[in-house]
């Protein structure tokens, strides 16, 4: 029976399957797609930077400092953050509408030159330059490409002494140059009825003593700017006769006065009465200039009168090289050197050591040459204007007789100042523009552009400071523009210097 019974199992041993081969081929195949995803998670791992590249896969817990498989030569593992070529601008960092508004701004200013900010008025560009900060703030003024990001701006508030983390690449306040203020209307305004609306003559001038003195007519009035009283000094006999210039001597107690007939006339302004009636010229006086005691005066005839006023024989010299009318004439401001400019478009230097000939005669100038100013702080330095057919100013080197430099000013030029305290001049202009214009020099670049007055500017005086610029144009109106402000700093320095003249002043009488 037990016989029977394991020949019986031994049957059904044979008919079981045999499930132990397949069941060690499944699992070898199970381990070798192990093996070959385990590789394939591996590389992608190791090309793409991710912090898990670093795990184990095995069933064994990792120490406390896994081992990391040594490769030879240069590692690959990536940095943390991708940094870009230098030479690849970076696109976050970068305004495109910006940068297209600027490459096409730059070539249609290329082929319009006439929009061009040299053929605008001050006023104007100062308009478009304000306009443009107020709508686009900041953004025009960043590059077209930008290679790196901005650096983060500090919160409200912070400080620190590395300033460099939060640097913008700004100018500092300490460094900018402060721009000064130059007022674009007249302080006050003046009536000047019946003023000659005449080029070639010179009707006002401003004393030493803070008075005005301004032709009307065939009359002369006195202003005080201290007080604001007005009252005439001169009243011509004959109504067809007109005051044709005039001029205060350095003192300010005396005023020349150029008559239409040829009479040079000397007032005593603190007794109100003439002292003495010069003549000579065959024609008109349209300017006068005074040197010391000698009194220069030029007429319609082309000749220039030199006046000896202490002398009763006053006539002392004559100087002839014009062929028309004399309409500026200025003395040096060390007195050795005279300028002349005139109808036929000459300026003539004239020299004291040689008053037969003149020193130099320059043909530069294309019309009337009125306007002359000797530079306050540069010996030797004059300043030219030509009329309406010229409309330049030039610059003169009366030491050598060359030309420095020269502006066009697309106006008719009636009058030039120097400033006493800015490196700055000041030019009245007739045809077409009738506007003052502030420059600075050397550079000649445009501060400031005064408009007020309707028709042709012709004449222009300083204040006895240097602040204060008083016009007057065929409009029958006198501005007083304060357009030389003097700085505090220098103000107390000035006024230091006189208390210790007058200090000194003191200790010599006494």
């Amino acid at each position: 029976m037990s016989n029977f019974e394991a020949d019986v199992n031994s049957l059904l041993k044979l008919d079981r399957p045999t499930s132990s081969v397949p069941t060690r081929k499944r699992k070898t195949e199970e381990v070798n797609c192990n093996v070959s995803l385990n590789k394939s998670i591996n590389a992608s791992y190791n090309k793409t930077p991710m912090k898990m590249s670093n795990r184990s896969y095995t069933s064994k817990t990792p120490g406390k400092t896994p081992k990391t498989p040594r490769t030879q030569g240069r590692s690959k593992t990536p940095s943390k953050t991708p940094v870009g070529d230098r030479f690849i601008p970076n696109r976050t960092a970068t305004n495109f509408d910006v940068a297209n508004y600027k490459v096409l701004q730059q070539t249609t200013a290329v082929q319009d030159d006439c929009n061009s900010e040299q053929y605008m008025s001050p006023s104007k560009v100062a308009f478009r330059k304000s306009m443009n900060e107020n709508l686009n703030g900041d953004t025009l003024n960043s590059k077209i490409l930008s290679y790196k990001s901005k650096p983060p701006t500090a919160p409200e508030g912070f400080q620190n002494n590395l300033k460099v983390l939060y640097s913008q690449n700004k100018t500092p306040g300490s460094t900018r140059k402060t721009v000064r203020h130059i007022p674009q209307v007249a302080e006050r305004i003046l009536d000047a009825p019946d003023i000659l609306d005449d080029y070639y003559l010179n009707l006002i001038d401003w004393s030493c003593n803070n008075q005005l003195a301004v032709s009307l007519a065939n009359s002369v009035y006195m202003w005080s700017a201290t007080t604001g009283d007005i009252q005439q000094l001169v009243q011509l006999q004959n109504a067809d006769e007109y005051v044709s210039s005039v001029s205060w001597i350095a003192e300010g107690n005396y005023l020349a006065v150029g008559t239409s007939n040829g009479d040079v006339q000397l007032w005593d302004v603190e007794q109100q009465k003439r002292l003495r009636n010069m003549s000579g010229h065959a024609a008109r006086v349209g300017a006068l200039s005074w040197n010391n005691h000698i009194l220069s005066s030029g007429s319609r005839s082309g000749k220039i009168h030199h006046h000896d006023v202490r002398v009763a024989s006053h006539h002392v010299g004559t100087l002839e090289n014009h062929m028309q009318e004399i309409c500026g004439l200025k003395w040096s401001l060390d007195g050795k050197v005279l300028a002349s400019g005139g109808n036929d478009n000459l300026l003539n230097i004239w020299s004291m050591a040689s008053p037969t000939s003149p020193l130099h005669t320059f043909t530069q100038h294309e019309a009337a040459v009125k306007a002359l100013a000797w530079c306050p702080w540069q010996t030797g330095l004059l300043a030219s204007g030509g009329g309406t057919a010229d409309r330049h100013i030039r610059f003169w080197n009366v030491n050598t007789g060359s030309c420095i430099n020269s502006v066009d000013t697309k106006s008719q030029v009636c009058s030039i100042l120097w400033s006493k305290e800015h490196k700055e001049l000041i030019s009245a202009h007739g045809f077409a523009q009738n506007q003052l214009i502030i420059w600075k020099y050397p550079t000649m670049h445009r501060i400031a552009e005064l408009l007020g007055h309707t028709q042709r500017i012709l004449h222009m005086s300083m204040s006895p400071d240097g602040s204060t610029v008083i016009t007057a144009a065929a409009d029958e109106t006198l501005r007083l523009w304060k357009c030389f402000e003097i700085p505090q700093k220098m103000k107390k320095s000035s006024a230091s210097a006189k208390k210790l003249g007058a200090l000194s002043m003191r200790q010599s009488i006494r």
